[in-house]
Formats: structure tokens, C-alpha cells, sequence
């Protein structure tokens, strides 16, 4: 087996590295950027056309309210990001949001924003992915024709690229988003250049439809609703923001430092290309709607189900630089490619926040084993298989799944910040240095800010999209909470049943007898050898046991057995319904039934094979067997190995693999912490 699966597992991600090479997958800020920033970088991509199509409900009239909404996205995100440039100096170790909720509010309010963070990685792979393969679709028919087999295909690719290690894909990250950057900002330039400058008129592929609104005239609180609805669509573009403060440990050194500076420098590109591309789809007459074939008139009738709605950046493109142009192309490229490694912010954010939840026991401990590559590999599959179960669910419907995006977002922005708020009232209490309480005032000052604005939107987004989906995200955030309560509860029960006690217990005194049984089903060497190991051990009362399913083959055993005159006394057990293990579960019962106090400890001979298909062939009934004692009280069993010639090839062969891992190794994966309790 090992064999079989070492082979592939070496081609797909890579040799395996050693502990000690763990500090040279750390991150350049030139390389973290793209890492845990293109999550909101590239948000911009679609981030404005959802702004679009929610305004589009009341008409084209209302798309003149989509500059004050930029506005106040951006207004919202300098506050994000400078609340979040407080977190990571404070709380460097990388538990980020999670560890800030927990040290400050209390475990139930780590529990939740750990349970929001989840959900939202898992969305951000979804959503992200979706929104790619529509962006390539503009470009290219047949991707948007089987959109939901392309995405699922992508998250495979993108699994096996981070499989690999942090440092290498963010090599191959960087890049694309670099590319897509500079793309936006070449198109946001030439696009002004052209309108303001040489006075051309430029139009999207839209520009010539109407939009037939939903509700005609609103006003009063249904535009008012509608308005935060479109603003709430629109903080899309803050999604990312606190995989930073998760990821701090995967920085070079000074960390904090280097991730306050590269939190700073992804805010300010992505508002920056976020109110270029609202301004040049406004300049460009850019047309969207949430139902296209029936909403968007062309020449004086709806466009139909026929027709594929282009995301906002697509258009403006097109209208910018010309359809099928070169730097129309590169540019639908590199946007389609940085959706795809948008994702890389959640396969970065979730594995490391699962393995600081697995050290705090909320989820199973596999997730904190770091697998060849230095990486998180087991969260890393977990995250893959959420999204692509998403993804098939909603058929890669980037406008659908984005309704359950943004909630889990802010709900652990507004416990983060509450959290930093009571960190400073904690400091200030002691501090007495004034130089240190200014800074500490100013701190608290920006995270109470960060906290209401935070909480004001998150009510905003929880009104204006429950009943468009937020619904399902708040549900799998109490399924998660749910989750790792019970796992917490789990552990913290296994370990208070197997603490040692101070006294003497029943488990530490001495068994008055050890009663030794050896399974017996033919007189060979593996039988030979597990009797010679038994009689070492020199129990009190020794015995081979065989269950009799075939007389002849019963009659041979016992006649070998005089033959060779073995001084271990034979009983040989019937079972008229051909059964092997019940025979055998029922006399160890009967024993412990009989001498409560004696232990029975039981030798079970087994091949031990060398080919994945041999395994098929052996050791079934030993297998059954050593399952169903394992659930018996005062009963060892021991495996006593034979190996056969095919085992020592293939011990062979694995001598001459200086690397060969087996698969199955238990491999520790450490995660700072810093000094925190909890």
C-alpha cells in the first residue's frame, strides 16, 4: 500500500520536508501580499456588480447613489484595516480574530467567531472560484457552458498547488495577482486619459439596454433599504481582510511590523481599484441586473435566457481597451486567474485556524498534524471538500452564494474589536507610562470605532440578506458551533475519565493472574512463534485455543499437535454456526466472568505481507477479532507478527527511498501561541 500510494502522493505534491525546514516556508511581505491579500484585491472583480444589480431593482435612475456607496465601503475599510493593524501588533501569535474573541470576551465568543470564520472560508473558496469561471466565461463559452464541472476542477488544482507548501504557491500567486493589479489600474488610467483627456465616448456592451426595474419609484425606507442593501452587497470587498491577522506566524520577521505594513498597502489598492471600476462603469453605461433575461430590454425586447450576463470588470474592459484587444484579453485572464487564487486567502486562513482550534480540542487533533510540506494538509482537504460541495449545490452561482457571504466577515469583526477594546481597558489599568497610555487611548479609540461601524453593518447585512441566503451561512455557523462543542465536551470527558489519580486505583493494582490464550487455526510458524512468545512471558495459566468449523481440519490440529508433543494444552472450541469470532468473544467472557481479578491477555499470530493486495487475502478474522476485544474489560491483545518473504522485499525497497514516508506517520505540527490562556 505504501508503495502504491507514495509514488503519486511524491509527484502530486513534492518531497517531504523536515521540521527543522519550516522557517524557510515563511513569507516576504512581496510574497504575503498576494498570499493573504488577494482575497480583497481581487473582490473588486465583483464587488461592484453586485453594488449594480441590487440598485438595478429600482432602475438605471438609481445608479447614481453607487458613488456614495463606494464612499462609504470605503470609509468602512480604511476603519477595517486600521483596526486590524492593532490586532496583529497586539496579537502576533496568529489566532487572530478567534484568539482575541477568547482572551478578552470570554470562550463562547471565541467558539462563535472561530464558527464565522469557518463558514466564511469556506465561502470564499466557493464564491471566488464561481465568480472566476464566469469572469474566463466572458472570454471563453465553453467554460460557462460546464461553469460548475470547471469550478470544482479548479479547487482540485488549487487543493493540490497548496498541498505543496505556502511558500511555493504563493510563488505562483504572485504572479497573476500582481498582473491583475496592474491591469486594473492600467485600464482605470487610460480610461480616464481617454474620457477626460482625449474626450472619447466610450460604451459598454450594455450601454444600449434599459433595465426593466423591479419596483419603479421607490422611496421613502424602500429606497432607504434598498440603498443599505446595495452597500451591504458591496462590503464584499472586505472579505480577506483578517486572514492577515490570522496568518501573522507565516510572516518574516518582524512579523507584526510586516503584517501591519502589508494590511495597509492591500487597502489601499483595493478601494482604490474598487472606486475606479464603480467610476468607469458609471462613465461607460454599464447595465446589470439580478435577472437578466427578463430585466434587460434590448431593442425594445428582453434579451432572453440565451443571454450571459458579463461581469462589471469584463465590460468596462471591453469598453476600455476594445473587444478581443490584447490587453482585453491579458486582463480577463488575470482577472479569471486571481478569482481562482482569491481562494488561496481561505486555504491559507482555514488549516492554520482548524489547527489552533484542534490544540484547544474544538476539532478532531488530525487537523493540527502538518502534513510533508510543512503544511496543514489534513484542513486543507477538509476546506476543499466544503467548497466543492457548495459549488454543486448552487451550481457555481457566484450572485446566489454571495448572499451567504459577508455575514460570518462581520460578525468576527465586531467581537474582534470589542475584544481589542477590552484588551487596552486591561493594559491601560496598569499602565502607568504616558507615552505608552496615549498610544494605548489611540488604539482603544480606532478598535471602538472599528467595533460600532463594524456592528452597525453587520445588522445592515443581516436585515437587508436574510432572507436572500444569510440564513443558510448563520445556519452553518450554529452547525459548527455545535460541532466543536461536542468535540470540546468529548475530549475534556476522555481525559478526566483517564487522568491518574493520586490514590492507588483499580487500573494501578497488580492482576491477582494473567491467563494466556494463543488463537490457534492451523500448527504453523506463525503459530509456533506467537506459543514461544507467550510461554516468555510466563503467564500463570497458558492455553491454545482453536475454533472447530471443519471435523477433518480440527482432527488434523489435534493429531499434530500430540504428534509434536507441544506442552501448552489444546482446547478446541465447536461452532455449528461456522462462526470464528463469537466463539471466541464469548469464552474470554466466560473467564473474566469466573476470575473477575484475572487478566487475560490473548496472542494473535499474523502475517505480515509486503503487497497492497496481499492485505486483502490475510489477517481479516485477526482484524474482526482484535475489534471486538478492544471492548472488553480486562482483556490485552497482543499481535505477534510473522514475516513473510514479500514484507522483507519490500522493506528492502524502502530502504533504498532515503525519503520514504509511510503513509499514516503521525506528524506534529506545532503552531505558535504566544503566552495565551485559554
Amino acid at each position: 500500500m505504501s508503495k502504491l500510494t507514495d509514488l503519486p502522493k511524491r509527484i502530486l505534491i513534492g518531497r517531504a520536508l523536515r521540521s527543522d525546514k519550516l522557517g524557510e516556508t515563511l513569507l516576504p511581505k512581496r510574497i504575503a501580499l498576494p498570499v493573504f491579500a488577494s482575497d480583497p484585491l481581487s473582490s473588486v472583480a465583483y464587488a461592484p456588480g453586485e453594488v449594480l444589480l441590487v440598485l438595478s431593482i429600482a432602475g438605471v435612475s438609481a445608479y447614481h447613489f453607487s458613488p456614495w456607496i463606494a464612499v462609504a465601503v470605503v470609509v468602512l475599510m480604511f476603519t477595517v484595516v486600521a483596526s486590524y493593524r492593532q490586532n496583529v501588533r497586539a496579537y502576533p501569535s496568529g489566532g487572530g480574530d478567534y484568539e482575541v474573541a477568547t482572551t478578552n470576551l470570554g470562550p463562547k465568543a471565541g467558539l462563535t467567531v472561530a464558527s464565522a470564520l469557518l463558514v466564511d472560508y469556506v465561502l470564499t473558496v466557493a464564491v471566488s472560484i464561481s465568480s472566476g469561471v464566469e469572469n474566463l466565461g466572458s472570454a471563453i463559452p465553453f467554460v460557462i457552458e460546464h461553469k460548475t464541472f470547471c469550478a470544482i476542477g479548479a479547487i482540485v488544482l488549487l487543493t493540490l498547488m497548496n498541498l505543496r507548501g505556502v511558500k511555493e504557491s504563493g510563488k505562483l500567486f504572485a504572479i497573476p495577482t500582481y498582473l491583475f493589479v496592474a491591469g486594473v489600474f492600467l485600464m482605470i488610467l487610460w480610461g480616464a486619459f481617454r474620457g477626460l483627456i482625449l474626450g472619447d465616448t466610450m460604451h459598454a456592451p450594455t450601454s444600449d439596454f434599459e433595465i426593466k426595474p423591479e419596483h419603479e419609484g421607490l422611496a421613502g425606507f424602500a429606497l432607504v433599504f434598498l440603498l443599505l442593501r446595495a452597500f451591504s452587497s458591496g462590503c464584499a470587498a472586505l472579505t480577506g481582510v483578517e486572514a492577515i491577522s490570522n496568518g501573522v506566524p507565516a510572516f518574516r520577521k518582524p512579523k507584526s511590523r510586516n503584517a501591519a505594513t502589508t494590511l495597509a498597502l492591500m487597502g489601499l489598492l483595493a478601494v482604490t481599484m474598487f472606486c475606479g471600476i464603480i467610476g468607469l462603469a458609471l462613465a461607460t453605461d454599464v447595465k446589470m441586473a439580478e435577472n437578466p433575461a427578463v430585466d434587460l430590454i434590448r431593442d425594445g425586447a428582453p434579451v432572453g435566457a440565451d443571454f450571459t450576463q458579463d461581469p462589471v470588470i469584463a465590460q468596462v474592459a471591453e469598453a476600455v481597451f476594445g473587444h478581443g484587444s490584447f490587453l482585453f484579453m491579458v486582463l480577463a485572464a488575470a482577472t479569471a486567474l486571481v478569482l481562482f487564487l482569491a481562494a488561496n486567502t481561505a486555504y491559507n486562513g482555514f488549516p492554520l485556524l482548524g489547527s489552533i482550534l484542534a490544540q484547544d480540542r474544538y476539532l478532531p487533533r488530525q487537523l493540527h498534524t502538518r502534513g510533508d510540506r510543512l503544511a496543514f494538509s489534513n484542513g486543507i482537504v477538509l476546506l476543499a471538500g466544503a467548497a466543492i460541495l457548495l459549488v454543486w449545490i448552487y451550481g457555481a452561482d457566484s450572485t446566489h452564494l454571495i448572499q451567504l457571504y459577508i455575514v460570518g466577515v462581520f460578525v468576527s469583526f465586531t467581537l474582534s474589536q470589542t475584544g481589542m477594546v477590552r484588551h487596552w481597558n486591561r493594559l491601560l489599568a496598569d499602565e502607568r507610562d504616558q507615552a505608552r497610555r496615549r498610544h494605548m487611548i489611540r488604539s482603544r479609540a480606532i478598535n471602538a470605532f472599528g467595533a460600532f461601524f463594524c456592528g452597525v453593518v453587520l445588522v445592515i447585512v443581516l436585515a437587508t440578506k436574510f432572507t436572500h441566503g444569510a440564513w443558510v451561512a448563520l445556519l452553518g455557523m450554529v452547525i459548527f458551533y455545535g460541532t466543536m462543542t461536542a468535540i470540546r465536551k468529548h475530549y475534556d470527558r476522555v481525559a478526566a475519565e483517564i487522568a491518574a489519580d493520586e490514590t492507588p486505583a483499580d487500573e494501578s493494582v497488580r492482576p491477582s493472574r494473567v491467563h494466556a490464550i494463543v488463537l490457534v487455526s492451523k500448527l504453523h510458524r506463525p503459530t509456533l512463534r506467537a506459543l514461544a512468545y507467550a510461554q516468555l512471558i510466563r503467564a500463570d495459566q497458558l492455553e491454545a485455543l482453536s475454533i472447530s468449523v471443519d471435523p477433518d481440519e480440527t482432527k488434523a490440529l489435534r493429531e499434530d499437535w500430540e504428534r509434536r508433543a507441544i506442552n501448552v494444552p489444546l482446547k478446541i472450541l465447536d461452532s455449528p454456526y461456522r462462526e470464528v469470532t463469537r466463539p471466541v468473544i464469548e469464552y474470554v467472557k466466560g473467564l473474566r466472568r469466573q476470575s473477575p481479578r484475572d487478566v487475560v491477555s490473548v496472542y494473535i499470530p499474523e502475517y505480515v505481507v509486503g503487497h497492497w493486495y496481499e492485505h486483502l487475502l490475510h489477517n481479516q478474522s485477526a482484524l474482526r477479532l482484535k475489534g471486538r476485544l478492544l471492548f472488553t474489560p480486562g482483556v490485552m491483545v497482543t499481535s505477534v507478527p510473522y514475516q513473510l518473504q514479500s514484507s522483507e522485499a519490500a522493506k528492502k525497497r524502502a530502504r533504498k527511498r532515503a525519503d520514504w514516508s509511510a503513509p499514516g506517520s503521525v506528524r506534529r505540527g506545532p503552531v505558535e501561541r504566544g503566552n495565551r490562556k485559554g
